[in-house]
């Protein structure tokens, strides 16, 4: 792990934290390119294809949409031209099948104009 993403994630308060934790895991166990780097002040994997974020109470993941059917886009929240997410809550509130899921379907078909 990249010095500034151990230290992003050393930074985070409960349960902030063991989110990015889990869910980065998540990503190395069903992502082919893990890359990772810390970049836009979140942790961007596939050169930018997804990220981790903390916002206030909760972490955003983040999917990049270009590519992906009207009906795919509208899995993820949020109103963004290039990027959407899903936001997690809680440990408990991983769905960890969904998220799998759509980790997939964005590494299938998304097209990503900065990666």
């Amino acid at each position: 792990m990249d010095s500034k993403i151990a230290l992003y994630i050393e930074k985070q308060q409960s349960p902030q934290k063991e989110i990015i934790l889990k869910v980065r895991a998540i990503f190395n166990e069903n992502l082919q390119n893990f890359e990772e780097e810390k970049k836009w002040g979140a942790i961007i994997f596939a050169s930018g294809k997804f990220y981790l974020g903390v916002v206030k109470d909760r972490v955003h993941v983040g999917f990049a949409v270009s590519g992906l059917t009207k009906e795919e886009i509208k899995l993820l929240e949020g109103t963004g031209k290039t990027m959407r997410h899903i936001k997690i809550h809680s440990l408990d509130s991983i769905d960890e099948e969904k998220l799998v899921k759509l980790i997939q379907l964005v590494d299938r078909s998304a097209i990503c104009e900065q990666c």
